[in-house]
């Protein structure tokens, strides 16, 4: 059995996936657009994704960009956890991910080791963890 997260978008999935991407050196796999698909949606949106992957070195997660009569809402109901090797590979992460998101929990020590929350900017949230 394999567990894997798969996140929509609101037609921003390509930008979110090349932040990722660089973000975790890893590459975005098996892209497909809305551009061949019999599916009632705008022709302004069939360049969005439908589906892809972003896989790399013990990442693997599936993203798309939601038709827009799909409402999404930002939810606290689920997190991407990120487990680093160094307390400053971690730091580095967290900045990353919570430019011009919004921090929940610096990261910071913790009785466990290094911790901090975030949701990044495009409205995902994130756990970046290191354990000393």
């Amino acid at each position: 059995m394999k567990v894997q997260a798969y996140l929509s978008f609101k037609g921003n999935c390509q930008e979110a996936l090349n932040f990722y991407a660089d973000l975790f050196d890893a590459k975005v796999i098996n892209r497909q657009t809305y551009e061949d698909k019999e599916i009632d949606i705008p022709s302004s949106y069939r360049e969005k994704l439908q589906h892809a992957e972003l896989k790399g070195n013990n990442i693997h997660f599936m993203a798309y960009d939601a038709s827009p009569d799909t409402p999404l809402n930002n939810g606290n109901q689920m997190y991407m956890s990120v487990d680093v090797s160094s307390e400053n590979e971690g730091r580095e992460m967290f900045e990353s991910l919570s430019n011009q998101g919004k921090v929940h929990h610096n990261y910071r020590e913790r009785e466990w080791g290094y911790f901090g929350r975030c949701t990044d900017k495009f409205g995902i949230n994130w756990m970046v963890n290191y354990n000393s």
